[in-house]
């Protein structure tokens, strides 16, 4: 991370991170405790090898981490991660049809597994069809992020999934532009065969024998646009790699 976004995610995260003064000894800085708090998220290290890298106790990492977590979710994620405005949707789609040839796309949705040590109570519902435990992240992807969701257990089926999604919630803020004998129509969003077919989300059509070469051309240019959820949610773990390795903390944190 550059210096400058690091100031900028120091500011971000300023209001609830700040440290409480006292007369004992002279609390550890903000940018100290976005450091470590970095640390962690961006490598596999235990609490033990982080604490000793940063000269601090172990439980003082989980602490930081814990309060940068809570803050962005809180009050930050959602300045940061947000469905499009107009202007901006026109942007996105226009780079959509000049990479893949689809018009009106804003974005494409897809869900990866988070391991997780799961709760004793309801053990099953985590189980993913793997067969190891784990949330279900969900994400719609241009370049960018613009919504996630991760608060249903690995056993959900992906149309379960993006039902309990803000994204379903809030489907009617989507952008509009796009005209068709008269109608003003969702821009679309594209997903794989688990999602359902919806007024704003289009998908490939099913395998078959019987699909003419115009539906099997348009499977191919879906699937390709598709490739950049994939490559987001590479980017995504390899830049944060905690999340390649098991969760330990509490699933209701």
């Amino acid at each position: 991370m550059g210096r400058v976004s690091f100031q900028r995610l120091c500011g971000i995260v300023e209001p609830f991170m700040t440290p409480e003064e006292t007369s004992v000894r002279a609390p550890i800085p903000v940018p100290m405790r976005v450091s470590i708090a970095l640390y962690k998220l961006g490598s596999c290290g235990e609490y033990r090898l982080v604490a000793n890298q940063f000269g601090v106790h172990k439980s003082t990492v989980k602490k930081f981490v814990y309060l940068f977590c809570r803050g962005m979710v809180d009050n930050a994620m959602t300045n940061l991660i947000r469905i499009p405005d107009y202007e901006e949707a026109v942007q996105i789609s226009e780079h959509f049809q000049r990479a893949y040839g689809l018009p009106q796309v804003i974005g494409c949705v897809d869900g990866s597994h988070i391991p997780i040590l799961p709760p004793s109570d309801g053990y099953r519902d985590f189980i993913n069809r793997k067969g190891w435990a784990s949330y279900v992240l969900q994400g719609v992807v241009d370049d960018h992020f613009w919504s996630v969701n991760c608060k249903v257990p690995g056993s959900a089926h992906g149309a379960n999934i993006l039902r309990q999604s803000e994204l379903f919630k809030k489907a009617d803020q989507l952008p509009k532009f796009w005209k068709l004998m008269g109608k003003v129509l969702f821009c679309f969003i594209l997903g794989d065969p688990a999602y359902p077919l919806l007024e704003w989300l289009i998908k490939g059509y099913t395998k078959s024998p019987r699909l003419t070469p115009q539906q099997e051309s348009f499977n191919v240019y879906l699937n390709a646009a598709r490739t950049c959820v994939e490559i987001a949610f590479g980017g995504l773990k390899a830049r944060w790699r905690i999340l390649l390795k098991c969760i330990t903390h509490s699933h209701l944190i």
